[in-house]
């Protein structure tokens, strides 16, 4: 409105010399048109329609505040986010209380989604087909990992109190490393490594149910626990040592400082003596919380100890530890030796010695701390299944099929023929659509008021 005002004042000043009319108008025009595709350039580059360029939400919209101390703490893709991972029953549970106890660390329980997520993403990329569909209905690879990393972030920094360094302990995701270490550009990983026959032991005795494990085999378990961690262990090489760090679980239990200062010299975090005394901080307020549903939390209740060291030995079938070498090729290259029965691991610091002295005095102490967590998982496993059941009497279970006696008489085969028969021929997909004569695909008039029955779903 100015610029006219001003161009009109001017014109009508100079109305008489005709030619300068002339010259003033061309220039006027071609002034207001420069500003109108200047803006309109702008408005453009601002909605990210210029050059495809993606939006990006400023870091400052990520802030969560703590609400104990009225503390806010920005979060981004671009912070050192802390990933702890290996195979389960890796020392991952205890790796993570330790550094929960730290106060400017939070770790917190496993979220269990991040890794199914990661999965999921691997199975789109290697099925050609699946790929192929989402590329055209353009969920190209930035927009899924914009809407991943998104998700991600947000169950990491939502999911807990908030603090300085944020922390994740999945086991299984850093099966994705390489990918986690494009999308989180300055995470770091925590690769916990641990006795492949002590780990395949604990998860047959504890009955952990892992995808594609059969939990009754030694020789399966073998097998598949060194297929995982040679994926893991090479993506840890193949990020670099400045972003993973190897941390074997008998050497953190036989040294727990020394492990503990290189690990916090890794994640440049101040050294705090609280990560040697995970124990005091769990339950309470602003301390350690576990859950009630993972399997190893009964055991980091109590100091760091030498308990789980060689509790497998002599409990493998002589015919697997015969083929131990063949199994298991990665104990090997991790620098275990295959045939030694028991291993020799070292010798413990004597902090390590302390807390067995500690737990030998107060024993009833910690078994008491033991069965309340058990007894713990008992009411929740008890409330989960009475769910369940309810909701399997109310019908929101999909998969309930009632009892014979209740079950209402279906014939599937008449049901779908009544269906047809009151829909009509179902046309073929080519006829079904009409090309517009532009690429485009719309449905035929001819077929929008189709009948439909009471079933669509079974047509």
């Amino acid at each position: 409105m100015i610029a006219n005002s001003i161009v009109r004042h001017v014109l009508r000043d100079m109305a008489r010399y005709s030619k300068i009319r002339t010259l003033a108008t061309v220039f006027a025009t071609a002034s207001i048109t420069f500003l109108l595709l200047q803006s309109t350039c702008d408005e453009k580059k601002m909605m990210g329609g210029l050059n495809n360029q993606r939006m990006v939400q400023r870091s400052t919209d990520h802030v969560i505040k703590d609400k104990q101390t009225d503390k806010e703490y920005e979060y981004s893709r671009d912070m050192p986010l802390i990933f702890i991972g290996g195979m389960p029953r890796s020392g991952t549970t205890l790796m993570r209380a330790m550094l929960d106890a730290h106060p400017d660390v939070r770790c917190g329980e496993e979220t269990r989604v991040i890794p199914r997520l990661l999965s999921m993403r691997q199975q789109w990329r290697k099925s050609v087909k699946e790929h192929a569909r989402l590329l055209e209905a353009g969920l190209t690879d930035p927009v899924i990992d914009d809407a991943l990393t998104a998700f991600i972030l947000e169950i990491i920094a939502k999911h807990g109190d908030p603090a300085p360094r944020l922390c994740n302990k999945d086991p299984f995701t850093l099966k994705s490393m390489t990918y986690l270490h494009d999308v989180f550009p300055h995470g770091q990983y925590l690769l916990m490594i641990r006795d492949g026959r002590a780990t395949v032991h604990s998860i047959i005795e504890r009955k952990v149910t892992i995808t594609g494990f059969d939990i009754t085999s030694y020789r399966d378990c073998l097998k598949k626990w060194n297929t995982a961690v040679e994926s893991m262990y090479n993506q840890c090489l193949q990020v670099g040592p400045q972003w993973c760090l190897p941390v074997y679980y008998e050497q953190l239990v036989l040294h727990p400082e020394e492990w503990m200062r290189k690990i916090l010299g890794f994640l440049k975090v101040d050294w705090d003596t609280s990560v040697l005394h995970h124990e005091d901080a769990i339950g309470k307020p602003g301390g350690i919380s576990l859950s009630r549903r993972e399997r190893s939390t009964d055991q980091v209740v109590k100091p760091v100890n030498l308990e789980a060291l060689s509790k497998w030995v002599g409990k493998i079938p002589k015919d697997v530890v015969d083929d131990m070498a063949k199994l298991a090729p990665m104990l090997a290259r991790l620098g275990y030796d295959p045939r030694a029965n028991p291993p020799n691991y070292g010798k413990p610091d004597k902090f390590v010695l302390d807390n067995e002295d500690r737990i030998m005095k107060d024993n009833e102490k910690w078994q008491h701390n033991m069965q309340q967590v058990q007894e713990q998982k008992k009411v929740v496993d008890k409330l989960l299944e009475q769910e369940k059941q309810r909701d399997k009497v109310e019908g929101k279970d999909p998969s309930y099929i009632p009892p014979q006696d209740k079950r209402p008489s279906l014939n599937i085969a008449k049901l779908q023929q009544d269906t047809r028969e009151k829909q009509g021929p179902r046309p073929h997909q080519d006829e079904e659509f009409a090309n517009n004569g532009h690429g485009e695909r719309r449905p035929n008039p001819k077929f929008a008021k189709r009948a439909e029955g009471p079933y669509p779903a079974l047509r």
